[in-house]
């Protein structure tokens, strides 16, 4: 469970995040709202990129501030741009990186890589240089990085803004397959259809929660 617990957030003078308190328990979570809403700072609160200026967010008991290191094993990121997420040479080294971080034996490590890079069908790039990858097979292999970990839940944040139709659906088609709670960010409402629940940032306040029909429709009358 990811509780916000009245969470105001500033940039210098600026509040981008203005006093959010939300559980979030559904398997499929949607967040929309315009440019400068806040929804790109409360996406990097849920595992502690950004440290709320007051209020605090806990991941399983375990608050953001203090316990970083077992909220990230818990909640995974990935960002819009897969370049600023993929850091490691090789296609496979950039998967493994995680996996030596939590210190596993080198042949478990192997093993899950070889595994992971099949099932994102990136088996045969193994070893070719991750940032010659095509947008779509980059983005593909910023969540094998992540997935690969097995965290609990993924934060995507406007993971198709980049993509070309084809690599969107790709995308949209794995985010949608997966065991994990996924907390999506997006301007692509389309995307929502079937999310159980959808949140509405609007001047850094949550304006909507509902389900995606209704807090859609709701957004739409906001932009309008």
């Amino acid at each position: 469970m990811i509780r916000v617990r009245e969470v105001t957030h500033r940039y210098g003078d600026r509040v981008v995040l203005d006093s959010i308190d939300v559980e979030l328990t559904e398997r499929r979570i949607g967040i929309v709202g315009a440019n400068g809403s806040g929804k790109s700072t409360f996406a990097r609160l849920l595992n502690g990129l950004v440290i709320p200026t007051h209020g605090r967010v806990e991941v399983d008991g375990f608050d953001t501030r203090t316990h970083g290191r077992e909220v990230r094993r818990r909640v995974g990121f990935v960002f819009t741009d897969p370049e600023a997420q993929v850091v490691m040479p090789t296609v496979a080294e950039d998967v493994a990186l995680g996996l030596r971080r939590l210190g596993l034996p080198r042949a478990e490590v192997a093993q899950r890589v070889s595994q992971t890079l099949t099932r994102f069908g990136l088996a045969e790039y193994a070893d070719h240089p991750a940032h010659l990858l095509s947008g779509g097979q980059l983005q593909l292999l910023a969540l094998a990085s992540v997935l690969v970990t097995e965290p609990r839940t993924l934060v995507c944040d406007e993971p198709t803004t980049l993509l070309d139709l084809r690599n969107a659906r790709m995308v949209t088609e794995l985010l949608a397959s997966l065991p994990q709670q996924v907390i999506l960010v997006t301007h692509h409402l389309d995307l929502l259809a079937g999310f159980e629940r959808v949140l509405v940032l609007h001047e850094g306040r949550v304006v909507a929660d509902a389900g995606a029909s209704e807090a859609v429709a709701f957004y739409r009358r906001l932009v309008a």
